[in-house]
């Protein structure tokens, strides 16, 4: 007999300032935009009809308020949180050097002066998922942090603010991909971070 199967909704965030207009955010709280609550609410339907044996959220505000907007109450953890840019935070993606954003583009070897590797979140991601049980499990969280996951899955794209991404954690397979579009990304890695 087979374990029980761990299967995770991923919903990005929607819109903020940042994503817009292609800064780095990762810790830093920023709200979302009017397009944000827009996205966060065009969620609402994909899961009124779903049943979860829990929902959590980022505890950064971008997280919260979409969760409150797309669900309803999800519990907080920081361990969802994006990636930590460290000094980078707040940058223009344009500004940075060429191997910092080779580095995360191939999203491999990225280590951000005062901030995070991707490593280093992965494995804060991994200690959250552990103390999951058997089910379905719906997280509100960040670009970094779905990429990080559905790179495990054999998939590669940073999704699009508002985008829900379904994962047989068990299997370790891609269930679906749903974008405010429609769509389904092509999965590759973005030529720049937004």
């Amino acid at each position: 007999m087979s374990d029980p199967a761990l299967e995770l909704w991923l919903v990005r965030h929607g819109e903020t300032t940042h994503s817009r207009d292609g800064l780095l955010a990762g810790w830093v709280d920023v709200p979302l935009t009017d397009a944000g609550v827009a996205q966060a609410a065009a969620v609402a339907p994909l899961l009124a009809a779903e049943r979860f044996d829990s929902v959590w959220c980022s505890d950064l505000s971008r997280a919260v308020r979409t969760a409150e907007l797309a669900w309803g109450e999800a519990r907080r953890d920081p361990r969802l949180r994006e990636i930590n840019f460290g000094r980078l935070e707040g940058l223009p993606w344009v500004t940075l050097e060429d191997p910092l954003k080779q580095a995360l583009i191939s999203f491999s070897g990225f280590a951000p002066p005062g901030g995070e590797t991707i490593e280093a979140m992965r494995d804060r991601v991994h200690s959250f998922l552990a103390e999951l049980t058997p089910g379905r499990h719906l997280l509100f969280t960040h670009g970094g942090v779905i990429r990080a996951l559905t790179r495990e899955v054999g998939e590669d794209s940073f999704l699009p603010t508002g985008s829900v991404v379904g994962l047989d954690w068990t299997a370790r397979t891609l269930s679906f991909v749903r974008t405010q579009d429609g769509a389904r990304p092509p999965f590759v890695a973005p030529s720049r971070r937004a």
